[in-house]
């Protein structure tokens, strides 16, 4: 099979072109510049040059391609208001120009990877795939990019693409250099003296099975169907009591006190450099105080043969890799 590949540089893409590789795929991967994708060609990859704007050029990429995976995408939670724009375009316009462009190149069967994020605060509840939320009600650009987005594909389903989602949910992994990766990197140190956002939902996902998940849509998700794939329902703070267990470290019994991070928003920018945490402490707190991302893949695992590691596995094997 011939497969073009966009984000194939970032954490999850780069462990899907392996897979495609170790199976004898012949892979073209977009990338921005050759310097970027050498981890990719090492892998036996084929680079095009250009980014989510460069629309001609993912066209003629996608030309003899027999399927294509789309999971370029800008993950940022808390940024400032200057990136709010880069944002929407790499993930909402970008989104529409790549699936748009192998569409109209033939390819018979393309996958958009979304994410669990799209289902928004789920408050409590672990919803699925027929989930319908509210839109507006935006707990970050993030949210909302990925929302539009995801409708974009649907739109584009609707008129007939040739399109299988899949919504990942937080992956970690050796390499993660997201919010996560961040608190499981300080639980493992010692230097996590509290808990951020305790109360926080996710579905906790290793890359390698978030990798293998998309793959398995590849080959046998149903064109107009979305799937889930998550790995195991958690709070943070189960997240951080998981680490401390697997890194035989006592885990902190205090939460970090969400209202004094309020009181000290606008210093954001300083605070967060010397925190670990991004500049824009406002969005982080809406995307994360007592927010839920909660979500089954019971469809995934019933349809495609979707098999994850559970939690404490996938940690075991993240911190004896280094943690990054």
């Amino acid at each position: 099979m011939k497969v073009f590949v966009t984000g194939g540089t970032g954490f999850i893409g780069g462990h899907v072109v392996r897979l495609l590789r170790e199976r004898g795929d012949e892979v073209i991967a977009l990338v921005r510049s050759r310097e970027k994708g050498r981890a990719l060609e090492a892998l036996g990859a084929k680079l095009a040059e250009g980014d989510l704007a460069a629309s001609e050029a993912i066209r003629a990429a996608c030309e003899d391609c027999d399927a294509a995976i789309h999971g370029a995408a800008v993950y940022k939670v808390g940024i400032p208001k200057s990136e709010r724009e880069p944002m929407h375009d790499a993930n909402v316009r970008g989104t529409e120009r790549v699936l748009d462009a192998a569409w109209q190149a033939g390819v018979g069967r393309i996958v958009y990877v979304s994410t669990i994020n799209v289902f928004g605060n789920t408050r409590g509840e672990v919803v699925d795939e027929t989930y319908e939320r509210s839109p507006g009600d935006w707990v970050s650009v993030y949210d909302e990019t990925k929302y539009l987005a995801h409708q974009a594909a649907k739109e584009r389903i609707g008129k007939g693409a040739p399109i299988v989602i899949v919504q990942p949910g937080a992956v970690y992994g050796p390499g993660d250099h997201s919010e996560v990766g961040n608190v499981i990197d300080q639980t493992r140190s010692g230097k996590l003296m509290a808990v951020p956002f305790g109360d926080m939902g996710l579905n906790l996902i290793h890359v390698e099975d978030a990798a293998e998940g998309i793959v398995l849509a590849l080959d046998k998700g149903k064109i107009g169907e979305s799937y889930v794939i998550g790995g195991q329902i958690a709070t943070m703070r189960d997240l951080v009591d998981s680490v401390a267990r697997v890194a035989d470290r006592k885990p902190p019994k205090r939460e970090m006190p969400t209202g004094v991070m309020k009181l000290v928003a606008p210093a954001g920018p300083v605070l967060g450099k010397l925190m670990g945490f991004p500049p824009n402490f406002k969005e982080l707190i809406s995307a994360s105080d007592g927010v839920t991302y909660w979500a089954k893949d019971d469809k995934a695992r019933r349809d495609l043969g979707y098999s994850p590691r559970d939690l404490d596995t996938g940690l075991r094997e993240t911190l004896s890799a280094g943690g990054d």
